[in-house]
């Protein structure tokens, strides 16, 4: 799918993050600017140091910008305080982590299942939840697993299973930290090709990774350094992990 000429769902305009360490300041973002597109597939990308982390804590709303504007579906969440920041972090955004952060003594149907219990948009009844988890466990291809524990499940199935619980609350976007870094080559390009295929199906995908065959499953890529962007640019030969599932 094409990104859309719509509204930007995220616009961040002049975003500055500085820390203070003693008598020096660090300015782990610079001034930066950007805008993503209801069902674009970024990947940002930097060395260590470069500022990739900050802009993740920051557009995961984990963090603040020190100056700047960061509007995401028309919120402008650099204005708002800690609670705020949660609410919109549960019901706007979907995380997947590279250490896949499951409950280890609970089934991946009630791992899935989490996010809506902290819901402001779903009210849903307890079998209302539990049909709309098993459907997203479905949809990465696990739903014969529903009632596995983490530890009974392989890391690429433990990855999908953090896939779904990050679509459970139907996220404005889906927000990957090196979601690849604990898995083989060819378990990556299963998960990848997920992503793939919820991008194709209209999902606003923003993946963060250090690895440049990995960014090049995106459609775009940002690039990182010194706190400031310093290439952004369309992905002309961009892998494609269909058949890999």
């Amino acid at each position: 799918m094409a990104a859309s000429s719509a509204e930007p769902v995220i616009r961040i305009r002049d975003l500055t993050r500085v820390y203070r360490m003693g008598d020096s300041e660090v300015r782990a973002l610079d001034g930066v600017t950007l805008d993503v597109a209801p069902g674009e597939f970024l990947a940002v990308m930097g060395p260590s140091g470069s500022g990739k982390s900050t802009f993740m804590n920051i557009l995961g709303c984990l963090d603040r910008p020190t100056s700047g504007t960061y509007v995401l579906e028309g919120t402008d969440v650099s204005t708002l305080d800690r609670n705020e920041r949660a609410g919109i972090r549960n019901d706007k955004i979907g995380f997947v982590f590279q250490s896949f952060n499951l409950l280890s003594r609970t089934s991946a149907l009630e791992n899935v299942e989490l996010p809506l219990l902290y819901s402001r948009k779903h009210r849903l009844s307890d079998a209302g939840q539990l049909e709309k988890a098993r459907g997203c466990l479905a949809k990465v291809g696990l739903a014969e697993r529903w009632d596995h524990t983490p530890a009974q499940l392989s890391g690429g199935q433990q990855q999908r299973v953090a896939v779904a619980r990050a679509l459970v609350n139907d996220p404005a976007i889906l927000l990957a930290d090196e979601p690849t870094g604990n898995l083989d080559s060819r378990t990556s390009d299963e998960i990848m090709g997920i992503f793939q295929e919820l991008n194709e199906e209209g999902k606003t995908v923003v993946l963060i990774t250090h690895e440049h065959d990995i960014a090049e499953y995106a459609r775009r890529v940002v690039a990182f350094r010194d706190g400031r962007i310093v290439s952004d640019d369309v992905v002309k030969e961009r892998r494609s992990a269909k058949g890999t599932r």
